[in-house]
């Protein structure tokens, strides 16, 4: 009996725990529906609405938001087509943003490898110097690009001193510009993961690897890329994700010939002021980011499982 009321007695206090911590969390939580949830829900009410004739929507159920994402309708017969504009926009903002996560990638690894491998008492200054462009503006930033590969700028200039262009490379207002802008601006996204995970990498391993005749590629493929696979993917993610729905250096860099999905919602809020579309496609770039985070979270557990 003694022992059944003890436990009875655990129990409410476990239960009284409980409720007391869903009372503290209830104002957390309030806050997070209210700033995170609550505009998606607007969002998702919204592509099911019909759009109103110069922008704002009128309070009548539609689908006509969600077709226009993959179809459209001819304005003269009425007759239906794939959106091939959008279908376009939609591959060239997965392209720009796999090119940018590479680009990161190729370069962020050796940045990162090289802090991981300096004295410790220098690591900080090195880091410190990847976070300072987190300091400025992303404009700022943004047009600083444009002023190294304009037609003008730095890198044509140089060239051309040099004698090895006759006229300027066009680099502005391409796919590259793009993709080049993007990767400064979240090329820090990928180092910061990286350093994280070679910081802890045991560094007599390699020496092991060099001491049974390894080559460098050997070491890299078979030793560090394994475990600095977490950061890998982490990093990866970090930039991928952004860089899907980025809007600033498309729209400056592409000059409004590379526009991506960013620009796309913009144009739909903005000018074509056809909201429940503009709201059907941010509830598209929402499942695409989704569909990356649930394939970085399934290829994060079979790493873990692949390495015990």
């Amino acid at each position: 009996m003694q022992s059944t009321s003890q436990s009875r007695l655990q129990s409410q206090i476990e239960q009284a725990e409980i409720r007391n911590n869903w009372l503290l969390a209830t104002p957390a939580l309030t806050i997070l529906f209210c700033a995170a949830s609550g505009p998606l829900v607007v969002m998702l009410l919204y592509s099911f609405l019909t759009p109103g004739d110069y922008g704002g929507v009128v309070w009548q159920f539609s689908t006509d938001g969600w077709a226009s994402v993959f179809v459209k309708r001819d304005i003269f017969d009425g007759t239906l087509a794939i959106a091939d504009a959008h279908l376009s926009i939609f591959l060239r903002s997965l392209k720009l943003s796999l090119m940018t996560t590479a680009a990161a990638l190729i370069v962020g690894f050796p940045t990162a490898y090289f802090i991981a491998t300096r004295p410790r008492e220098t690591r900080n200054f090195w880091l410190f110097l990847i976070t300072i462009p987190f300091w400025t503006n992303l404009l700022i930033r943004t047009f600083a690009i444009m002023e190294l590969i304009r037609n003008q700028g730095v890198i044509n200039t140089v060239l051309s001193v040099a004698g090895i262009l006759d006229e300027p490379l066009q680099m502005l207002y391409t796919e590259f510009a793009v993709m080049l802008g993007m990767t400064y601006v979240y090329l820090p996204l990928m180092v910061l993961p990286l350093y994280a995970s070679m910081e802890k990498l045991d560094l007599r391993l390699v020496e092991a690897a060099y001491d049974l005749y390894a080559t460098r590629w050997q070491v890299l493929r078979n030793i560090i890329m394994p475990l600095v696979r977490p950061g890998i993917i982490a990093g990866s993610i970090l930039v991928f994700v952004p860089a899907l729905g980025a809007y600033v250096t498309p729209r400056v860099l592409g000059g409004g010939k590379q526009l991506m999905l960013g620009n796309l919602i913009e144009l739909q809020f903005g000018q074509a002021r056809n909201w429940p579309l503009g709201a059907a496609l941010a509830i598209t770039l929402l499942l695409l980011v989704m569909a990356a985070l649930l394939l970085y979270v399934r290829s994060a557990d079979s790493g873990d499982g692949a390495h015990g």
